[in-house]
């Protein structure tokens, strides 16, 4: 195929072919090229009437048992993202069909309500979200992923909160409120502290100095706040990992983690696609540097080596990211999340239940 042009705030340029679906578009790249204004890619909202609000997880390398996830896909547009792959069993592409064709659970608050009613729900903390990040653009407006905190603060189930958008900083009324009850963890995730790399590769992202800024923020409301450099991309900004672990600590992140880029299936052509284009000179470094600590495939799905790779590097990498952490006093305690202030009944409303959208 050939190189087609990115639409303009996207990070995928093409949809490649899913594995599932024996039919396959392509674009023309000409008629594209022709277009007098930029090529651009409108997003799409598409309902999800699922009749459950939880995802269950049994990967060993994840440290949660449910995931909450009021999107599917992502305007986010990051094009590393490994969560391309699960758009192929909705039947689109993990190319630019994630990133404008949005699922979403308008339901999914009632649905989480109706679980931590049930007899059988064991208190425990939920990952918000397991796959898509819940503030992305579209929150901003439906604002589904408030609807949820305002169902956990009032049962007063524990939630854990991974994004890398400043929108979070809208609730923090109900953030506080759940850290005075020791119910909320929030891990901010910063790629790089380069505006360019996150523009080119997080188009629709909040820039790194906003993330930071954000960290500040919850951090000085008393709501427990951490840093994933994550992912990192070797050969492009894993020299970056000390001073972005400085930086979020200077901010007030308590806790750091950190992950290893992998390209699953067909995220692997969009990632080097987007590689090639915004930094060709990077290209070669990058591939060489990935293929040392994840094989040939760039991409290791083995237990205790999906998030960190192997290999010599892998080994340099995370000592480095652990001196690091101890230089700047990171990870000196564990998170606490507390399940013993559960109310099954949800009766002890929240301060902030004439909000609720």
């Amino acid at each position: 195929m050939a190189q087609l042009p990115a639409p303009k705030g996207r990070g995928a340029a093409f949809n490649p072919p899913s594995r599932f679906e024996p039919r396959h578009l392509e674009p023309d790249p000409e008629a594209i090229i022709r277009e007098e204004t930029p090529y651009r890619v409108p997003t799409t909202i598409l309902e999800d009437h699922t009749r459950s609000a939880l995802a269950r997880n049994d990967s060993p390398d994840i440290p949660f048992n449910f995931g909450l996830n009021p999107y599917r896909g992502c305007e986010h547009g990051c094009a590393y993202c490994y969560a391309r792959t699960y758009h192929e069993y909705l039947g689109f592409s993990a190319g630019l069909d994630f990133e404008t064709k949005i699922v979403v659970k308008r339901d999914i608050a009632r649905l989480l309500e109706q679980t931590l009613r049930r007899p059988s729900w064991e208190p425990q903390p939920i990952s918000l979200s397991g796959v898509t990040d819940p503030y992305q653009p579209l929150e901003r407006r439906l604002r589904l992923t408030r609807a949820c905190l305002d169902v956990l603060l009032r049962y007063r189930n524990p939630v854990v909160i991974v994004t890398k958008n400043a929108l979070i900083r809208r609730d923090l009324d109900l953030l506080a409120e759940m850290a005075r009850q020791e119910l909320v963890l929030v891990w901010i995730s910063v790629t790089s502290l380069k505006p360019d790399i996150t523009a080119r590769l997080e188009p629709r992202t909040a820039r790194p100095a906003l993330r930071l800024k954000t960290i500040e923020a919850l951090s000085r409301a008393g709501v427990p706040v951490g840093v994933l450099a994550a992912p990192i991309i070797p050969g492009l900004t894993d020299e970056e990992l000390p001073a972005i672990l400085e930086a979020a600590a200077r901010a007030g992140a308590r806790w750091a983690g950190y992950t290893l880029l992998r390209l699953p299936g067909a995220v692997r052509e969009i990632f080097l696609d987007a590689l090639r284009r915004h930094f060709p000179e990077r290209y070669d470094r990058v591939v060489r540097r990935l293929e040392a600590m994840r094989g040939p495939t760039l991409n290791d799905t083995r237990a205790g080596r999906r998030l960190h790779g192997s290999g010599q590097e892998a080994d340099l990498l995370a000592q480095l990211f652990h001196l690091t952490c101890r230089r700047l006093g990171l990870n000196r305690t564990r998170p606490v999340l507390r399940t013993d202030r559960f109310r099954r009944d949800g009766a002890q409303l929240s301060l902030f239940e004439q909000e609720r959208p």
